[in-house]
């Protein structure tokens, strides 16, 4: 993947944990590396293929400057994010010096540096309770509204039958792609928090519930956290999650399998 630098912009902010550093002011320094796809840029030689980067300079200077935050490491993520969510470019690092940081004895400088990126994550949905529809199509709302998160695709829901605890109304069961910035865990807590918000109760194992959100495959990231196992543990035995699956990405490929979703749901 191609690759856009700036490098040593200077800036005059006011972060920092101390009264003096927010009332002052101090210098920092930022480099920002781009990864994104120039081919077009190249072929043609015309600027609105790439990023401006005089721009995009002045850009990143507003935003760095607009707010002040104590931590170096907040203003820096706060700043990929701006870069990410605002230009189309795949990933962004950012480092932050600073160069006349509170410290009694000799240094170069206190940096902070941060990467982060667009991953391509595959979430299934699913509900049994009240409005189901209704229901699932909130909690689609509700992801889309967050700036750090793009909602690409949405399958059609399928009615399937209760697995496990059988004594309950049957379920609409679909699939969502989408691009986020969040890591599998913060990912994972954003989804049990719209769940809650949703009024999911969780009384009975495999029991009634308004939502039932999941990460099915993130990247073609391998995991056991207990938290976020990936990929979904079992996705590949269930036809209500394979269904719809395979209707918005059957050339996906399972990490562990290593075979493309269309192959797992024509076997199962």
């Amino acid at each position: 993947m191609d690759k856009i630098y700036i490098k040593g912009l200077e800036v005059f902010a006011n972060h920092g944990v101390f009264k003096e550093e927010k009332n002052l002011g101090q210098k920092f320094v930022i480099d920002v590396e781009l990864e994104l796809d120039l081919s077009d840029a190249g072929r043609y030689d015309e600027l609105k293929k790439t990023i401006h980067y005089g721009l995009l300079s002045e850009a990143i200077i507003e935003e760095f400057t607009k707010q002040s935050y104590d931590l170096l490491e907040k203003a820096t993520y706060e700043l990929c994010k701006f870069v990410l969510i605002n230009y189309d470019v795949v990933s962004v690092k950012i480092t932050v010096r600073k160069p006349w940081a509170p410290i009694k004895r000799n240094f170069d400088y206190v940096a902070v540096e941060m990467e982060k990126r667009w991953h391509k994550v595959f979430l299934a949905v699913g509900s049994n309770v009240g409005d189901k529809e209704k229901n699932i199509r909130n909690a689609i709302e509700i992801l889309d509204k967050n700036e750090e998160v793009k909602i690409k695709k949405v399958s059609t829901l399928i009615e399937t039958d209760p697995v496990g605890y059988l004594d309950q109304d049957k379920f609409l069961n679909g699939a969502i792609e989408i691009e986020t910035i969040f890591s599998p865990k913060e990912l994972m807590s954003e989804l049990l928090r719209i769940e809650k918000e949703l009024k999911r109760k969780r009384i009975i194992k495999d029991g009634p519930r308004t939502i039932d959100l999941d990460i099915l495959l993130y990247d073609n990231l391998i995991n056991d956290d207990e938290f976020v196992t990936l990929p979904h543990p079992r996705m590949e035995e269930r036809t209500f999650v394979m269904e719809p699956l395979n209707e918005i990405a059957p050339n996906a490929i399972h990490p562990i399998l290593n075979k493309r979703i269309s192959m797992i749901y024509k076997e199962l």
